[in-house]
């Protein structure tokens, strides 16, 4: 028996583009280096929302001229989340719809939202997603990661180096891949904790820039990657894959 999809709210793509969104949030994924990298729906509902919570509103505001988005923007980061969610709330209640964007990928996936979102929900309001590129996704699918049974997702380690070490031994003890974000000023900390911690043999896949011009994968042992961005970039961020010991 086929499975039939739940009617569009109105004003939501796929309902009259004419009429209004409902109030609510949006959690709108958006690309994570190619400009070109981004739905039919995640840009009609940008356009249509009334307000749109943002990262960084320098940054977003380059994606939203590149369409044409007026849209006006409001920060929204970890470090006024909280204060925040009053004001959501309030405005979801006045009649508001409100995006919700960071600066690449999927709000909630190692970015905000994930407050905001519990916090709609629990008040009994409208939340949706549009759902949009990602790290995780892109670099598991590069990696191949999925021939495995699934793999598992870490984020980015605790900045403390002894949290850090115990999270990695935590993750690594099982046969499934582990998918680390890691930035540029790390990396090379992460390939040498994981040759202390895992053995100098445990190999990686690493992916940087992803869906950018210099988009760069390589896969090796820490010592391998170590030799590698010794005498190549290591600008943008990192998505680190941690492949099973066998």
């Amino acid at each position: 028996m086929a499975a039939e999809s739940a009617p569009a709210p109105a004003g939501e793509p796929g309902a009259a583009s004419s009429e209004p969104l409902p109030p609510g949030l949006y959690l709108v994924g958006t690309p994570i280096g190619n400009l070109e990298d981004i739905t039919l729906r995640a840009l009609r509902v940008l356009r249509g929302v009334t307000l749109i919570l943002a990262e960084d509103t320098r940054h977003s505001r380059r994606l939203l001229d590149r369409y044409g988005i007026t849209t006006p923007l409001l920060s929204y980061h970890k470090f006024n989340e909280r204060a925040r969610a009053d004001d959501i709330l309030r405005r979801i209640r006045a009649g508001e719809s409100l995006a919700l964007i960071t600066d690449a990928g999927m709000p909630g996936i190692s970015d905000p939202g994930a407050r905001a979102a519990v916090a709609v929900r629990a008040a009994g309001l409208y939340v949706t997603v549009i759902p949009g590129p990602s790290a995780l996704s892109a670099a598991a699918a590069l990696c191949g990661a999925t021939r495995h049974d699934g793999f598992v997702f870490a984020g980015f380690l605790d900045h403390k180096t002894a949290a850090r070490r115990r999270r990695l031994r935590e993750l690594a003890g099982g046969g499934t891949p582990v998918v680390i974000y890691e930035s540029t000023h790390r990396i090379l900390k992460l390939f040498a904790e994981v040759a202390e911690e895992l053995g100098p043999d445990r190999r990686l896949f690493v992916a940087r820039e992803l869906t950018k011009k210099h988009e760069e994968t390589v896969v090796g042992t820490p010592a391998e990657l170590q030799a590698h961005y010794a005498t190549h970039s290591r600008k943008g961020e990192f998505v680190v894959i941690l492949l099973p010991a066998d």
